[in-house]
């Protein structure tokens, strides 16, 4: 590992006091990880099996097929079809044991400072926890404080669907439109459509705006009335150039139609910052807050999902929690060769550092889970998208968060499975489908509801022949014996045969479950969550921190008041000066 040191990591702490949080920090050594034994017996693993298939692994021992198997939380995680053997698994958890995962494990739960950079704890399992014990930061308990946030969402939701909560007018909400971006966005957005079967009749229906484009709120707005429009306005800090854009926007168009006393009634505020809050003119008591220990990609199970609650009722909203917290309860108790989100991030290290894998495709056979890449996107590729250790050293010599990516069921089939079985990339994936599907509904005229029925057995038997095309794949040979008995002469089999090798052996893990209901759906999201946080562990890297996304919005900010006339502020390079004069020229 490199020794340089790119950057302080004190960021207004004193130096003694980061320091103890460093040295705390997970799986933090002076041994860099390629110089561990686990690392190198890795390294040697790898060149063993190179040329061993997948295929042949299940001919020679079809018990893999069951013993391969994990369940969680009513997740069946099928791990067969990986380039992997016991042996494999056997190392991977060494690896782990090395960097000190189990600890880190227990220090996250015990509410120690892992967010070293920030100085900070990272909780959100506090968000769902649903066992009655204490969750202590700082030697204080947080869980009354989580509870009696809760319970205000719990009476905000319930007043605003039975309607004692109203309009200006006193007409009942209709929608509501959830004004954030990132992790206020992603999360919430992403449940509510996944769980749109679970909507509770009598009209909340939920929009998300998140792009500072004006075509995202006015699309939105576009059809809805301002006397039935409820806003949550999404920011931690109220501060947030392009969620502050857009909420006041809003408020504009609701004033416009209303008067301003209207603000009050139909805005509410997921915010720690009450005094920006009050300025706009929402009051503490529809004011949300949560803490600094809740990360905003980690933030849907907070005051953030407050529109998952008013979409699919409180009690929704607590399953989603419970969900979450069973797998909670296995990453913290489950020994590593058993321990789900665990085996599952050392799958994806051995993928990337060792067999060469860029990127990880997330693939649901559900329509529902259509945001759910998106979702992980950020969960993974901004915790852990870092070239700088805990130590402050350059990552020099091992790669650490993949490119995330995907797109829901058969639809991808069309677009870009002709790489992932034939392209020259190296692309692990998850495919994630349910068993029962989630129409027909009660009251779905037939013949339409048996049609829906054997369609989703179509999509299943997509999803199961998708796994096994990618492993098996198709030899020279075979191709050739497919083409010929098509009656092509042996001239067109020897040109079209090479077109039709499939090289195969290439891994998935397949992710089933009963229903996508608001359970299941919490224990996925957080099987994902921890194995993003395990593979930050083993790689060394603060997976809470984002400092990444900081420097384009400072530049921003300095663009944005030549734009609209401002002398330079700072010199540019010719290409960006040349576009903020073409946007001036346009502007006039």
């Amino acid at each position: 590992m490199g020794t340089r040191t790119r950057a302080s990591l004190s960021f207004g702490l004193r130096a003694g006091r980061a320091m103890r949080y460093l040295r705390a920090m997970v799986g933090l050594t002076q041994t860099g990880l390629t110089e561990t034994a686990a690392w190198k017996d890795l390294v040697a693993h790898a060149r063993e099996l190179d040329g061993e298939r997948i295929d042949a692994l299940l001919a020679r021992d079809p018990g893999r097929a069951t013993r391969w198997v994990r369940e969680v939380a009513g997740l069946r995680v099928d791990l067969a079809k990986h380039r992997a053997t016991e042996q494999t698994l056997t190392l991977l958890v060494a690896l782990a044991e090395a960097r000190g995962l189990p600890a880190a494990i227990a220090r996250m739960f015990a509410g120690e400072r892992i967010n070293a950079t920030e100085g900070r704890a990272v909780l959100h399992v506090a968000l769902r926890n649903r066992s009655g014990r204490p969750v202590e930061v700082d030697g204080v308990d947080v869980m009354p404080e989580v509870r009696a946030v809760l319970d205000a969402m719990r009476a905000f939701a319930r007043e605003v669907r039975d309607g004692t909560l109203r309009g200006a007018r006193g007409d009942r909400f209709a929608d509501v439109v959830n004004v954030g971006i990132g992790g206020s966005d992603l999360g919430p957005m992403m449940v509510c459509e996944a769980l749109h079967p679970h909507w509770i009749d009598g009209p909340i229906r939920p929009h998300f705006v998140s792009n500072v484009d004006p075509a995202h709120l006015g699309r939105t707005l576009h059809g809805l009335r301002p006397e039935t429009t409820l806003f949550v306005v999404a920011s931690k800090t109220f501060t947030t150039q392009e969620t502050l854009a857009n909420a006041r926007a809003a408020r504009a168009w609701l004033v416009d139609a209303l008067g301003e006393g209207a603000v009050g009634a139909h805005f509410a505020a997921v915010s720690t910052n009450h005094e920006e809050v009050g300025k706009f003119g929402i009051s503490r008591e529809r004011t949300f807050g949560f803490w600094d220990w809740v990360g905003g990609r980690y933030s849907l199970w907070s005051a953030i999902g407050l529109p998952i609650a008013l979409a699919i009722g409180f009690e929704g909203f607590e399953a989603l929690l419970a969900g979450a917290h069973e797998v909670d309860e296995h990453l913290r108790t489950a020994p590593l060769a058993e321990n789900v989100p665990a085996l599952l991030a050392l799958l994806g290290v051995w993928y990337a550092n060792f067999l060469g894998a860029e990127s990880w495709a997330v693939l649901p056979y559900a329509q529902a889970l259509h945001r759910l890449p998106a979702w992980l996107q950020q969960g993974d590729m901004e915790s852990n998208g870092k070239s700088v250790d805990l130590q402050g050293h350059s990552i020099d010599d091992y790669t650490t968060g993949p490119i995330v990516w995907g797109e829901p069921g058969t639809n991808g089939q069309h677009a870009f499975y002709q790489l992932l079985h034939q392209g020259t990339r190296l692309v692990p994936v998850d495919f994630l489908a349910a068993l029962q599907p989630d129409w027909p509904r009660e009251g779905t005229p037939e013949p339409l509801a048996t049609m829906l029925r054997d369609q989703h057995l179509l999509l299943l038997s997509n999803v199961i022949a998708q796994a096994e095309a990618l492993m098996v794949g198709k030899s020279l040979s075979a191709a050739r014996r497919e083409l010929e008995a098509q009656g092509l002469s042996p001239d067109e089999v020897a040109r079209l045969a090479p077109h039709k090798v499939f090289e195969g052996n290439r891994p998935s893990t397949t992710i089933t479950f009963d229903r996508l209901d608001p359970r299941t759906l919490g224990a996925l999201l957080a099987l994902y969550e921890h194995r993003i946080f395990a593979q930050g562990v083993i790689w060394g890297v603060n997976s809470f921190d984002q400092w990444g996304v900081e420097l384009g919005k400072q530049l921003a900010k300095t663009v944005e008041a030549e734009l609209r006339g401002s002398a330079s502020a700072s010199e540019h390079d010719a290409s960006t000066e040349a576009l903020i004069a073409e946007v001036r020229r346009a502007s006039r």
